[in-house]
């Protein structure tokens, strides 16, 4: 069943009922619609721009912070038959720039936050924007800007019903660009519909399931894991801030059940929870039965530390790709987690394989390239042939992640291909190394790449952020790093703040430019 059908159904079942919270406790701000709410506000949208002219196979631009009305302009979109096409709301204005000549939108929908980016490449944009939207107060709206508000006011709150098939082309979602520029991932309706299927299946959400939304609504991830409630017509509750109080305080007041977190924010709430900066006891947290982590890896030391304080709750891992429609083509799953560390076992509907440079299957135990196959694989790379003639063979994804799986079917990432360091002849996963580290208990966070090194080829090299009220030096660093073999210990560190990117991941080739001449700390 096509999304946009889905919402209708709900909208018909559950009609006065929450759909979405959105919470900011910044201001003590709280807001919510109902399913019936959230249809009408996406059919107001699809038929404003029906009439604009929007036609099946347009794309739409969405860049904005997460919100309320971020999901029912997306599903407006949807429902005209034009390409949602969502933006990283960290990318500066070049890049929003380039991403836009890629995709060509004939219309722009962005916030508050994005009126001086979007005004320095206005007269660039205008070679196919032909409609600029915009959402937030009238005191920050740009003269060349249409209210969103004014946009809709008005406009048939029906369903348009223009023909959609599955097989449709529905979004263009941009990659993250932690390996290099972001590339135009095109998926179909087919893609979306699966992905509730797989998260549902995968989590067994149901009705009564209330999901906490934190990550950004623009990548595939925190969308992807909410359709496994909106397939049923379950609420969910989209918090705008990280800090540890505020996602227990969400948690404890709208009675989540369900919470997708990133690895840095598991470790504030820890680290809090150590720090006795916040108190467990004001906080009514019986109710959430499952908390899960993807976009990285996970050092199991995390989660080790998690079941500890959270022994009620069960724990999946899930990996995935925007190539994949976001996660679940594999997931630990919440009977394993005997296995934690392992990225877990094919998701619903998904087949993996390991395979050598040629593409061959390889045997358990061997390192190799992972391969996946399913309906969640994208269509290709928009206006990319070449990246999508090295990525796709015969439906199977080149993922670029190395990975091994054990005797018993259970995969183990060992790190991106283009991570990997090579020193003295020998290969070293970063992630192995990071995943060392962190069970250090003077260590917040950490980051391990490769810098260049003439006898070397490249040193292994540490990017430490020390916990807040902790200290640590060189000579400690050393010590602890005796654990490791010896050609994994980290030749060079650095103190410093590990940078991330707003679903999680490390910021390496940010990092790679910032260190590869500055002045070694040798350990």
């Amino acid at each position: 069943m096509i999304i946009t059908e889905i919402l209708a159904r709900n909208a018909r079942q559950y009609g006065d009922e929450t759909a979405l919270v959105e919470r900011e406790p910044e201001t003590g701000g709280r807001r919510e619609i109902s399913w019936q709410s959230f249809d009408t506000q996406a059919s107001r949208f699809a038929n404003a721009l029906i009439k604009h002219g929007i036609k099946p196979g347009d794309r739409v631009v969405q860049l904005l912070m997460n919100c309320l009305e971020w999901l029912p302009a997306y599903f407006g979109i949807l429902r005209t038959g034009a390409w949602a096409v969502p933006l990283n709301f960290r990318f500066e204005a070049e890049l929003i720039n380039a991403c836009c000549g890629l995709a060509t939108p004939r219309v722009l929908l962005f916030g508050e936050e994005f009126v001086e980016r979007i005004t320095e490449i206005r007269p660039s944009l205008g070679k196919s924007v032909e409609l600029f939207l915009f959402l937030g107060p009238e005191r920050a709206r740009p003269d060349f800007a249409v209210p969103y508000e004014a946009f809709v006011a008005g406009a048939d709150d029906a369903d348009p019903r223009i023909p959609i098939n599955l097989s449709d082309d529905a979004a263009l979602y941009f990659t993250s660009g932690t390996t290099g520029q972001p590339k135009a991932v095109r998926l179909t309706h087919r893609n979306l519909e699966h992905a509730c299927y797989v998260e549902n299946r995968h989590h067994g959400q149901t009705h009564s399931d209330n999901f906490l939304c934190i990550p950004p609504l623009y990548h595939t991830g925190a969308k992807m894991h909410w359709f496994g409630n909106f397939i049923v017509g379950a609420r969910a509750v989209i918090l705008k801030g990280v800090r540890p109080d505020w996602v227990l305080e969400a948690v404890s007041e709208e009675e989540a059940t369900i919470v997708w977190l990133l690895v840095p924010w598991a470790h504030d709430i820890l680290i809090a929870w150590e720090n006795g900066e916040i108190d467990p006891s004001r906080y009514r947290l019986g109710q959430w039965r499952l908390m899960h982590i993807g976009a990285q890896p996970v050092p199991p030391n995390l989660i080790q530390a998690w079941k500890r304080l959270f022994p009620h709750q069960d724990y999946d891992t899930n990996y995935g790709l925007t190539e994949t429609t976001g996660p679940g083509c594999v997931h630990l799953g919440v009977e394993n987690t005997h296995k934690i560390g392992a990225i877990g076992v094919p998701g619903f509907d998904w087949e993996c394989r390991i395979v050598d440079g040629d593409g061959r299957d390889l045997p358990d135990g061997e390192e190799g390239e992972l391969w996946v196959r399913g309906p969640g694989v994208m269509k290709e790379y928009y206006r990319n042939p070449e990246a999508t003639a090295a990525t796709l063979t015969n439906g199977w994804l080149h993922t670029g992640d190395i990975a091994r799986r054990d005797s018993g079917g259970f995969l183990w990432l060992v790190d991106r291909k283009k991570d990997l360091i090579i020193t003295g002849g020998e290969n070293v996963s970063p992630v192995e190394v990071e995943n060392f580290f962190m069970a250090h208990p003077d260590i917040q966070d950490i980051a391990v790449i490769g810098t260049r090194d003439q006898r070397m080829g490249e040193l292994v090299t540490a990017i430490i952020q020390i916990k807040p009220g902790h200290r640590l030096d060189r000579s400690q660093v050393h010590e602890f790093a005796e654990g490791l073999p010896r050609y994994k210990r980290p030749r060079l560190i650095h103190f410093d703040q590990v940078p991330r990117n707003a679903t999680g991941k490390i910021e390496k080739p940010r990092l790679r430019e910032k260190y590869a001449k500055a002045a070694p700390e040798e350990i």
